[in-house]
Formats: C-alpha cells, structure tokens, sequence
C-alpha cells in the first residue's frame, strides 16, 4: 500500500498502468491530474510520465508491456501515428494523435484537444451564431479549430504571422483567413490563442497588439503557465471575459480518462490538482 495525492492506492499486478510520453515531460501536469482521477471514482490505476525520444520503441512497449493509455505530448503528436494500428477520424484530420487507447494490443489514436478547447469555452460563453478567432497555425491551432468548425455553427477565423499557414489550415478546416494586422478593424466576439507567445519565460509577450481587445470579447489562452498570460491580463484590464489554458488542458485530459476506463471523469477534482500543482488557488 503506498500513498498518492493523499489516498492510499494499492498498486499490484491488477493495477492498470497509463502515462504520458513526451520529451521534455517533467513539467507535465498530466501524472496529478490523472492520479487524481482514478483516486477519486476508486480506479485501480496508476498515471507516469514518461521522456520518450523513440515513439517506434515507445509504441512497441505499450503493447509488449499492456500499458492501457498514453497521453502523447510534444514532440510526437505526429510522429507516433505511423506507429499506430488505427486512427480515430477526428485526429485524423487533425494531423496529429494525443491520446492512445490499448484496446488488447491494438493501439488506437484519438485528438482530444479540440473538444477539450469546445468544452473550456462553452462555460463560459455560448458558440452557436459567435465569431472566433484562432490565433496560430501549429497542431494546437489546428485541433482548435478543428473542434470549433466542427460545430457548423460558429464562424471561425484564423490569423497568424505566417500568413501562408494560416491560409492552407482555414481552407482545409472550412474556416477563413484575416491577416493579424487587419484583427483590429474586424468584428469577432471570441479570441483564442494557441501560441507559445507569453509562456514562461518570455512572459511579456503577447500574440496580438493590445488595440484589438474590447470590452465585451472573450479571451482564451490555451498557455497555463503563467497561468495569467499577459495577454490575459490586459484582457482582464479591458472588460474582457478572460479564461485560462487550465480549462483546455483539464477538459481534454477528461476526455482522455473517459476514453480509458470507461467511467465519468471527476472533472472538477481534476481541475483542482492541477490549480493545486500550479500552487495556484481557483479564481
């Protein structure tokens, strides 16, 4: 019997394993939050992090080893699908795998990050007839966008330094293009940023001028660390409704425990831990 986050787990040979492959991973919040989950419902799991730099040797150990799920985080999200016995449509046309399910050997890719990014928006603001605007033109901006023009009834406007980019995933997801500079002279009512741009430690950048936010705009940052990002915090100054990159990471990590076992994910004891693990308290 040993302790985890504070409830005696029993870890033996019926203990399912899950973890996140990645490289870096340390800083992953994924382990608490996981932890946390199965804790809570009393699921005979166990959640690790583990820094992968061969996504062809961690595939095969999943299955030699029936680890039950991974979470996959930079920089395999792509690289690992090659590896993989079947994709799930949405990561698909994603382009890029977050969440492997271990079906009895058979490893199964699936994207979360959108309906993660959906779900973190929809408490705090409606979709339906809303224009938004998806900062960035990576994966994350793509499995965002991917979510939200999904829905087929929300506008979704991409906008990135890279124009070119930016261009090529707005045609291929149904969405439009604006370049950054005319942001300012355009009407959306949600903006979301799927940049880097203002994580630690280059915490005083931000992807967009400060003349493009009003009062009454929704504002996401999908960066949780600073957990307020610069932008967010003159959003904040603004009369903006600002949501932070804890909502997207806590909602896709749901779906991915939902995925696994089966069960209904604590979604608010898995909040907690990771405002816990931020040393951070709930605004």
């Amino acid at each position: 019997m040993t302790q985890a986050f504070g409830h005696p787990v029993s870890i033996d040979a019926a203990t399912k394993v899950y973890g996140v492959m990645g490289h870096p991973v340390a800083h992953s919040k994924s382990p608490v939050m996981h932890n946390k989950a199965f804790a809570e419902i009393g699921y005979p799991g166990v959640y690790a992090a583990f820094d992968v730099t061969d996504p062809a040797g961690a595939a095969a150990g999943i299955r030699a080893l029936g680890i039950c799920g991974m979470s996959v985080t930079i920089p395999h999200k792509v690289a690992v699908m090659a590896y993989l016995d079947e994709i799930h449509d949405q990561a698909r046309e994603i382009g890029a795998v977050n969440t492997i399910v271990n079906d009895r050997g058979r490893l199964i890719g699936h994207n979360t990050d959108g309906e993660g990014a959906v779900q973190a928006l929809l408490e705090h603001t409606g979709l339906s007839g809303k224009t938004v605007v998806v900062l960035g033109a990576g994966g994350a901006a793509r499995a965002v966008g991917h979510g939200l023009c999904g829905r087929g009834d929300t506008r979704v406007i991409f906008a990135n330094r890279t124009e070119q980019k930016a261009k090529h995933m707005a045609q291929d997801l149904g969405g439009e293009f604006v370049p950054i500079a005319d942001l300012e002279n355009s009407r959306f009512d949600i903006l979301v940023n799927t940049t880097p741009v203002g994580m630690h430690p280059e915490t005083q950048a931000m992807a967009v001028s400060e003349s493009v936010l009003h009062p009454g705009l929704v504002v996401m940052d999908i960066v949780y660390n600073p957990l307020e990002t610069r932008l967010l915090k003159k959003a904040r100054q603004c009369g903006c409704t600002v949501i932070d990159g804890v909502g997207m990471f806590v909602y896709q990590g749901a779906r991915q425990f939902a995925l696994w076992t089966g069960r209904t994910p604590p979604v608010a004891r898995m909040r907690q831990a990771v405002y816990d693990a931020l040393n951070l308290m709930v605004l």
